[in-house]
């Protein structure tokens, strides 16, 4: 039988530091729980876009022209190929991500 998966209780088990695993597929899609309590690195996604939902506290999206402010209940997509940095604005961020399976995270400098 088909079962729910309870990404509260999967967040609240990561109190410190990061962690990102993938919750389920739909489709072609990967669906990522992240929690963090720092920046993750300048990165790109050459082939995929990526969606990024707040679920607990303020997570800042960086970009190379300016950045963008996520409060729990709201979403963002980045298009493939657009440099992108993220980092909590709150004590940690708890986010769903979605994209396409297997995508390639391209880290820049």
């Amino acid at each position: 039988m088909i079962q729910p998966i309870d990404f509260h209780a999967a967040a609240n088990e990561v109190r410190n530091g990061y962690m990102n695993r993938v919750l389920t597929t739909a489709n072609d899609h990967d669906i990522h729980l992240s929690v963090m309590d720092a920046p993750y690195f300048w990165h790109v996604h050459p082939e995929s876009d990526e969606t990024f939902i707040t679920v607990e506290g303020v997570l800042i999206i960086e970009f190379e022209d300016g950045s963008v402010e996520l409060r729990a209940g709201q979403m963002l997509t980045v298009p493939a190929g657009t440099r992108h940095r993220t980092r909590p604005a709150t004590a940690r961020t708890v986010n769903l991500t979605v994209e396409r399976k297997d995508a390639t995270t391209v880290r820049c400098e």
